[in-house]
């Protein structure tokens, strides 16, 4: 049984690294050349009255988030996505360009699994299963 558990503590902490890269390569990539496109593409309600660079950090990365939502869920009627589906309903998730699409599915589908992964983590380390 060692021996399975030492192939998930390596494989946990390959995961959660190559979570981490995406999650920092796809936002830097995003926040940097194009958020300016996305929030044209996506027209998200909070943008409406304010512009996007005078909202706080969280607010922003929410922003995205429903952004992500509604790419990835979007028939979805419940919860969060639910929520993202009714505030972008008028963006068709087809028509949203590769170049678009990728750093912000890369952004949250990093950082997301990389949760799990990082729980899966600490778990095998701090149960003393890793020796």
């Amino acid at each position: 049984m060692a021996h399975y558990i030492s192939i998930a503590l390596v494989f946990s902490f390959s995961l959660f690294t190559t979570c981490a890269f995406v999650f920092f390569i796809s936002g830097a990539y995003l926040f940097l050349f194009k958020i300016k496109q996305a929030n044209q593409i996506f027209k998200h309600p909070y943008l409406m009255d304010t512009d996007f660079g005078q909202y706080q950090f969280a607010v922003k990365m929410e922003i995205v988030l429903d952004y992500f939502l509604r790419l990835m869920f979007p028939k979805s009627k419940i919860w969060i996505a639910g929520n993202a589906n009714q505030l972008l309903a008028h963006v068709d998730p087809k028509k949203v360009p590769w170049n678009i699409r990728w750093p912000i599915v890369g952004l949250w589908s990093g950082c997301l699994i990389g949760m799990v992964a990082m729980l899966v983590l600490w778990t095998i380390i701090l149960s003393g299963m890793a020796k």
